[in-house]
């Protein structure tokens, strides 16, 4: 009876990841068509997929008006959310550039400082010290990037393939930026009723009113206007791509946070983990990626330390239930909880919370 009664909740789970997965997959890949495609509008790529999210979370909210609420204009909230939209259109851009400057099997190694960066940060915001297992799983990351992006990992490498400094510059810049997004989303989230769909809907807002004059000065609309008259582009794959983006990051944004709340962290970074190799090996069989020792190297010992690190936090950590409690005033899980629980759960899960919440970060538009 007992393996009976366990097999829906393993059937959900499987279904998430798989869902996750393949939602992640769908938008590194379409972004990177479009941006192989349209290389100078990537901005306004960016502005259009924000506008995609928030037209969907207003669509959502009046077919599922009950659950799903559009936080109503607060000039007070308004200011305090600045720092994480900020911090969140920073990280995107350079994500973007990121993408689009280098290939798709090598956005996982250029982005490879993410994990030693995200538990960096953890400790300056707690004070607090990793455990030396930690540092040393953190070191091995650290080891596999540098395998990636030494220049003697270049030597076989065709032009064309070899990565510039100013695309590794994003990475790291991408990577530092998905840290502290990660610490600024706790800090946030009581400005909005600790509501995630209320986040977002702030984060994309903001982010596409913060953008925009930057497509501006960037003089995208009149690249977009020379482009349109050119015979030699194909519109359709931006248009679709677009299309394809908007509504995947919007689904992202859904499986992450059914990912999170029905999965463990340890299912949820091996799922990343897996997702990575399949991330690699679909570089090289659709954009014809090159893939030498040196990179299956990186690759392999990056998702190594995440792995190592994943299984010390399981050790060092709680074990906790897969359904989170109702956070205080929480609109969406509803119910109140003790502050003293709220507490303790923020230290011990909090680089949980982080590595999480950086994988959505990571693929989400």
């Amino acid at each position: 009876m007992m393996n009976i009664a366990a097999s829906p909740e393993r059937l959900k789970v499987a279904g998430v990841v798989a869902f996750y997965m393949f939602a992640a997959l769908t938008m590194v890949f379409v972004n990177k068509a479009v941006l192989n495609s349209t290389p100078e509008l990537p901005l306004f790529f960016l502005l259009l997929q924000m506008l995609i999210a928030v037209a969907l979370l207003h669509m959502s909210a009046a077919v599922w008006s009950n659950s799903i609420k559009i936080p109503a204009w607060n000039t007070d909230s308004a200011r305090k959310l600045v720092p994480v939209v900020a911090v969140n259109i920073i990280g995107l851009v350079f994500n973007t550039l990121c993408l689009r400057d280098v290939e798709a099997s090598f956005f996982q190694i250029a982005r490879g400082l993410v994990l030693p960066l995200t538990i960096a940060v953890s400790s300056i915001h707690t004070r607090t010290s990793p455990s030396r297992k930690v540092l040393m799983a953190a070191a091995i990351v650290t080891i596999g990037f540098m395998l990636g992006v030494a220049p003697s990992s270049y030597v076989s490498l065709p032009a064309s393939s070899i990565p510039s400094p100013l695309s590794l510059f994003y990475g790291v810049l991408s990577s530092l930026f998905i840290a502290l997004h990660a610490v600024l989303i706790k800090k946030s989230l009581p400005y909005c009723n600790n509501s995630t769909i209320e986040l977002a809907w702030w984060t994309n807002a903001g982010s596409a009113a913060m953008v925009f004059p930057f497509v501006l000065l960037n003089g995208e609309l009149s690249t977009l206007r020379v482009l349109s008259q050119s015979n030699e582009w194909n519109w359709r794959v931006f248009l679709w791509g677009t299309t394809v983006t908007g509504l995947f990051g919007f689904l992202l944004c859904v499986a992450g946070l059914l990912s999170i709340k029905v999965t463990s962290p340890i299912t949820h970074m091996f799922s990343s983990a897996a997702r990575t190799v399949l991330q690699t090996a679909l570089g090289v069989w659709i954009f014809g990626d090159v893939l030498t020792i040196n990179r299956t190297a990186s690759i392999a010992v990056i998702s190594g330390g995440t792995l190592l690190f994943t299984w010390i936090k399981s050790t060092e950590t709680p074990t906790y239930t897969a359904v989170p409690q109702p956070r205080k005033d929480d609109i969406e899980l509803g119910g109140k909880r003790p502050e003293t629980q709220v507490k303790a759960e923020s230290s011990s899960s909090n680089i949980w919370t982080m590595d999480e919440e950086q994988e959505d970060f990571d693929e989400k538009r």
